[in-house]
């Protein structure tokens, strides 16, 4: 992506494992505005290959004492989020902190009090607002042919009967379980489209034989208008039900989900090959329409091309002019607010 700047910013990355590797080193290097300078690799040097002239240093340390770095991408184990976000502050880098951005609201504000204090700013990367599923979901809404919104639901389903090897997943250490891993996606995108709730129900599940984590949630936001939305997740969920489905008095659009970029970027795809962030085919979502006569008309809604890399677009623009992030600190607030409260009983 190019950019009005000719200035580049020096990027480092804390981990090279897949998030490393897919959501962000493809990115920064794709992106003119920055230079993918290192990244911390403790035991396999990997990053290398696919970026000769990248710095890899063996500790987290090592790296926050590049003085040349200036931005941190935070992607290392959940439960070290705020450790690593509070050194990079500390050491005066901006930082990009993958979800979710601390266990606690607590952590969340003390943390922006530091980069305030520094002078830094603080980038949340929820890159599910830029998935093509959701866009396209997004743009049906803001069209307005559902009409007034009656009842959303949005789902991300797995089936993975077993315990993972991810100790921090799988354990009860901070930020652990489903609901913090996969939840600040789907309530990231829900608060993107109708903001703060008024309230809200929420339940966990532990499902799978042995496991110490919730593997199962389902929250229930309640807003302005009697629109009601329902956020759910599960390990255990062998055919997977449409992600994303929408009634309003005028109609309903139902959406499978399809984003294709992580498998594409798993499969070693490039941003410029031109089938990136193009959905397969035949999974088009279905609007369905009733008018004034109650004539009902169904139509295939496809997609607009996925890509992260706007997000990026975004860090670069907040950083170089200051202009605003889209993902807001009380976004990302209201997210924490509700992974983090009791569940109701």
């Amino acid at each position: 992506m190019d950019t009005n700047s000719n200035k580049k910013i020096n990027a480092g990355l804390l981990a090279y494992g897949m998030s490393g590797k897919v959501f962000h080193a493809p990115f920064l290097q794709a992106h003119s505005g920055f230079n993918l300078q290192a990244v911390v690799e403790r035991n396999h040097k990997n990053a290398v290959n696919d970026y000769p002239d990248i710095i890899s240093y063996n500790s987290v340390d090592e790296l926050l004492n590049d003085e040349e770095i200036e931005l941190i991408v935070i992607n290392t184990p959940n439960n070290l989020h705020y450790e690593h976000a509070k050194a990079a502050l500390n050491k005066h880098k901006h930082i990009l902190v993958e979800k979710p951005f601390t266990a606690t609201t607590a952590k969340a504000k003390e943390l922006f009090e530091l980069a305030d204090s520094v002078g830094k700013q603080i980038f949340f990367y929820q890159n599910r607002r830029w998935d093509s599923d959701f866009t396209s979901v997004r743009n049906v809404i803001e069209s307005g042919r559902l009409g007034k919104l009656v009842e959303v639901h949005l789902r991300y389903d797995r089936y993975r009967n077993v315990i993972g090897p991810k100790v921090f997943k799988e354990t009860p250490v901070e930020a652990s379980g489903l609901l913090y891993d996969l939840g600040p996606h789907l309530l990231d995108q829900v608060i993107s489209l109708f903001g703060k709730p008024l309230n809200y129900h929420k339940i966990l599940g532990k499902n799978r034989e042995g496991t110490l984590v919730d593997d199962y949630f389902s929250i229930q936001l309640t807003y302005p208008d009697s629109l009601h939305v329902f956020v759910t997740s599960s390990m255990l969920v062998v055919n997977p039900q449409p992600g994303f489905v929408l009634h309003g008095v005028n109609g309903s659009f139902i959406k499978q989900r399809t984003d294709i970029q992580e498998e594409q970027l798993l499969a070693g795809m490039k941003l410029t090959d031109p089938s990136y962030g193009i959905e397969p085919e035949n999974k088009d979502g279905l609007l369905t329409t009733i008018d004034a006569d109650g004539k009902k008309t169904e139509e295939k809604v496809p997609s607009e091309v996925g890509s992260y890399l706007p997000l990026f677009e975004a860090v670069y623009q907040g950083i170089i002019d200051n202009k605003p992030y889209p993902v807001t600190r009380e976004d990302v607030l209201t997210q924490i607010e509700i992974i983090e409260s009791p569940v109701t009983t």
